[in-house]
């Protein structure tokens, strides 16, 4: 699965093994600039688990259904999606650091209509604007990166920072959000504005603008935008619909039907046109493609883990909404702290090693939380787990992003980014729905508690199975990777993939 472009990944981990302990410092303006960036990927953590713990006094004050309610979360994962593809290139078509500043600006606006708001549609409308915004963000952020820092240890070090924002907007968004839910959960809307302005002023201050050379001729394939938004926009809601509609009725199969169709003509487009929205040729860098399938697994299988710990803790146990955060709150410490390291750790194991190590860690975390009943104990059942996960996700994280960036040329950054993203968020969307129709947990009280902890071991073996399948694919990628620096024959230096069609 996470198999690397020939060797272009790994023989630039060879070098950086080499130029790690010559790196440069950087300047204040090289930090300031990371740090800007890094804002959105925090501030997009921080927004999902603070709303997460809120959904329930979003449905309790504005008098939404269950069906309802979950579209609060589902239409972020909706926007996200179904517009990241086309954010991507127009990053690269119109200036990294400008869609940057428009996406994080949509964010800002949605979430303010969405704290201010006493109607339960808006709420969602406002989700799906807020989907939108990361959906531009996301790709930007991680291409300034990539195409600010030397590819390199340079390049490592910063993203391994990137996924520590990340994670300080978790382990944030767990207290914060479990107190201000306690408050009022308009708060958990209204927050985000404010991080949001801050990271907007700082990218508007420290992210250079693009070189008009770097972007090309700005010609966007209007056709291919509206066909694979469409697509990615039908599939995910087909996606999050299936359980409660049914895999196989009527109505699910006909949106996976148009779904693929429009896929199939996005292919026909970009076949034709002679400024394609996603060059098809980028879809044979298999570094790419295996990254993009790594975090649909990395994501898929932890998002999957937190709803049913959620489950468990809240429904089951009874716990508090703060209670569960704090039970989570290691994760997001352990990221922090380690994911600045990742940059030398890949360095001196290797990528393809990094994400085999981080897919150890989740397989025996969810092995381990299969022990969970009635009355199990936090330290000694839960928080192994904890502290597992904490652990695999600054290895595979850092690595799958330094994979997929490695040997893309500058001008395709944006798309490269945008196609990983679609991986996390697709990946995410899948799995979950698959692990939600194989718990069928009633949620209404009428199942036995037996009955409830059996759906939730049910969804765990699912997610386990996906972790252990991932596991294997990268323990291969990593031998064949070993094997081939191993080989005399084997080349010394990268020649960055360049666009062709």
């Amino acid at each position: 699965m996470a198999t690397s472009n020939e060797v272009t990944a790994e023989t630039v981990t060879e070098a950086d093994r080499q130029a790690d302990g010559t790196r440069t410092s950087w300047g204040l303006r090289q930090w300031g600039l990371l740090v800007s960036v890094c804002a959105a990927f925090f501030l997009d953590a921080l927004d999902n688990i603070m709303v997460g713990i809120a959904v329930p006094p979003i449905q309790a004050d504005l008098g939404m259904t269950t069906e309802s309610v979950q579209w609060v979360v589902s239409s972020y994962v909706l926007g996200f999606g179904g517009f990241l593809l086309l954010g991507g290139r127009m990053a690269d078509l119109l200036g990294r650091r400008r869609m940057f500043l428009i996406g994080v600006g949509i964010f800002a606006v949605g979430s303010l209509i969405g704290g201010l708001t006493d109607d339960g549609l808006i709420v969602i409308a406002a989700r799906f604007v807020m989907g939108i915004g990361a959906a531009f963000t996301a790709p930007a952020s991680l291409s300034i990166i990539v195409t600010s820092f030397p590819e390199g240890a340079q390049r490592n070090r910063a993203l391994g920072i990137y996924t520590a924002c990340g994670a300080a907007g978790y382990s944030t968004g767990v207290i914060v959000g479990g107190a201000l839910t306690e408050i009022n959960w308009r708060w958990t809307f209204l927050l985000p504005v404010a991080v949001a302005l801050i990271a907007f002023v700082g990218a508007l201050a420290l992210v250079p603008r693009d070189d008009a050379a770097a972007r090309g001729e700005r010609k966007l394939d209007v056709a291919g935008a509206i066909t694979v938004t469409a697509a990615m926009l039908i599939l995910v809601y087909a996606i999050v619909e299936a359980p409660n509609q049914g895999w196989a009725a009527p109505r699910t199969l006909l949106l996976f039907a148009v779904a693929a169709v429009l896929l199939a003509a996005f292919v026909g487009i970009e076949r034709r046109t002679p400024h394609p929205l996603l060059r098809l040729g980028l879809l044979r860098n298999r570094a790419l493609v295996g990254a993009s399938l790594v975090a649909a697994s990395i994501l898929g299988t932890y998002m999957s883990f937190q709803f049913i710990g959620g489950l468990y803790l809240q429904s089951l146990r009874n716990w508090s909404p703060l209670e569960m955060a704090l039970a989570f709150l290691p994760i997001g410490l352990l990221i922090a702290t380690i994911a600045p390291r990742a940059g030398k750790l890949i360095a001196r194991f290797g990528i393809q090693w990094m994400i085999f190590a981080g897919f150890v860690a989740y397989t025996a975390s969810y092995l381990l939380f299969l022990r969970i009943d009635e009355t199990s104990s936090y330290v000694w059942v839960i928080l192994p787990s904890i502290l597992l996960i904490g652990i695999a996700f600054p290895f595979s994280f850092p690595a799958a992003n330094v994979q997929a960036t490695t040997g893309v040329d500058e001008s395709e950054q944006g798309a490269a980014a945008g196609v990983l993203q679609t991986g996390y968020q697709v990946g995410a969307a899948i799995v979950l729905a698959v692990v939600t129709a194989t718990m069928s947990v009633d949620d209404t009280g009428g199942a036995s508690t037996a009955e409830t902890l059996s759906g939730y071991h049910n969804g765990l073996y699912v997610v386990t199975g996906i972790s252990v399948i991932t596991m294997i694919a990268t323990l291969v990628a990593a031998l064949r990777a070993s094997a081939r620096r191993r080989r005399p024959s084997a080349p010394a230096t990268v020649t960055p993939l360049k666009s062709r069609r």
